[in-house]
């Protein structure tokens, strides 16, 4: 597939099969969108030379997914509480619409043990720490780390760590145990203080934003070239988001996502009507996000990271995400889900780390599902980098786990052109 777009004044054309990008004139951007576009011996001729070249109209990829009967990695709800209220939150404020209740070491030690029994040959293992608000258990997240490492080494197993966190907590024994334990820390932080502390409050109605930001900026400046995510939200209340986005790179923060809200939560969800400013803002960012990483003060920007030539494989690529047959959520009684965001929901409880997994028909389901399970994916450019989207996501929204969201599929395709924007901005530097 050839898809073409333009961004500002310039224009490119993106070849799916071969994973290339190229810069060309508006006559062959039209001419390879099917307009009747007159074009000359010369012009049709370096077409036909990339063509033969394999890098325009190539094949599409025949790869088949991988997708084992390995677990490689758990989310542990080691809280289902939290010390804020975000207005927001998919997971009912940290509760999941159920009892605010701890996981207890025992719990936690046996998704430890349910981990590496069911991991195989697998020598690299994932455990994420999440919540609510993971660090008002910060006991059983401790004890649990040095469980795991010791039971890892027995079996020849490394064990990768990361904790999501909104900092309120963070203070310096968290702070340096997160710091020397974590392959990742993900803080919550939403961008300026006035769109931060609107939604995203303390248990008493205040904003949070102040007794957040100086935890994060410390543990931030502690991690040194350690990975961490400063993750915000958007809404529909900040559509302007890229200014949110710029406010933390301008706080030191160098590595950065913000995200669309997932909520149904009326004046707060993103709508179809919203896409057009959406759109724009993404622009606006990648403009500033070139300029400043000209001026040597470029910051990591999560969904503008497209790599086209060293990137995962294809075959992870169509495989889609392992939720539900690779990786599983386990919530604070010990009970298994496909993912975070299906916690709680009854119909999709795949068992516990004490009994196994008693749902095949579930896992089966997830197993089977990628990108070629997608019809709607077919005919779409983003498909190789997207995989899909989100499981969750689509069942929330459309009901099928293979049934892509559209508004999620517009913002995917607008980040990914501003992306391949970037990388055509670089190599265009380089030359």
């Amino acid at each position: 597939m050839i898809h073409t777009f333009r961004y500002h004044e310039k224009f490119y054309v993106y070849d799916t099969g071969s994973g290339s990008l190229h810069e060309c004139d508006e006559k062959t951007a039209r001419h390879l969108a099917g307009e009747p576009v007159p074009m000359t011996d010369e012009e049709l001729a370096e077409i036909a030379d990339l063509k033969a070249a394999g890098l325009l109209g190539a094949p599409e990829t025949e790869a088949r997914p991988i997708k084992s009967g390995e677990v490689k990695a758990l989310c542990l709800h080691v809280c289902h509480d939290c010390n804020l209220r975000c207005k927001y939150c998919f997971a009912d404020e940290g509760a999941y619409h159920a009892a605010r209740e701890m996981m207890p070491l025992s719990v936690a030690k046996a998704a430890v043990d349910f981990l590496l029994r069911e991991s195989g040959n697998r020598k690299a293992l994932e455990m994420d720490f999440f919540g609510g608000e993971p660090l008002m258990n910060f006991g059983v997240l401790k004890e649990t780390v040095l469980y795991a490492k010791e039971e890892g080494k027995k079996r020849g197993k490394k064990f990768l760590f990361t904790t999501t966190t909104n900092g309120l907590l963070l203070d310096g024994e968290k702070a340096d145990f997160l710091n020397e334990e974590m392959e990742n820390v993900v803080l919550s932080l939403d961008g300026r203080p006035e769109v931060h502390d609107a939604v995203r409050k303390t248990v008493s109605g205040k904003g949070s934003f102040d007794a957040v930001i100086g935890k994060i900026k410390k543990f931030v400046q502690i991690r040194g070239d350690k990975h961490y995510y400063v993750r915000g939200t958007f809404t529909a209340k900040n559509l302007d988001f890229s200014k949110d986005v710029l406010f933390l790179a301008d706080e030191g923060f160098d590595s950065l996502s913000v995200e669309p809200v997932v909520t149904g939560i009326d004046d707060l969800a993103i709508k179809e009507e919203h896409l057009p400013r959406i759109e724009g803002e993404y622009e606006r960012l990648c403009d500033e996000y070139l300029k400043r990483e000209a001026e040597g003060r470029g910051f990591n920007f999560f969904h503008f990271n497209v790599d086209l030539e060293g990137g995962p494989c294809l075959q992870k690529r169509v495989s889609a995400c392992g939720a539900g047959n690779e990786y599983f959520s386990v919530l604070p009684n010990g009970d298994l889900y496909p993912c975070h965001q299906f916690a709680g929901e009854t119909e999709w409880r795949m068992g516990s780390v004490s009994e196994g997994l008693t749902r095949p028909d579930l896992r089966k389901k997830f197993a089977t599902s990628c990108l070629f399970t997608r019809k709607k994916c077919g005919d779409c450019f983003a498909k190789f980098i997207c995989s899909g989207g989100c499981s969750a996501n689509n069942y929330h929204y459309c009901g099928d786990v293979d049934e892509p969201y559209p508004i999620t599929c517009a913002m995917m395709k607008k980040r990914i052109e501003c992306a391949m924007h970037i990388l055509a901005e670089r190599k265009s530097r380089e030359n």
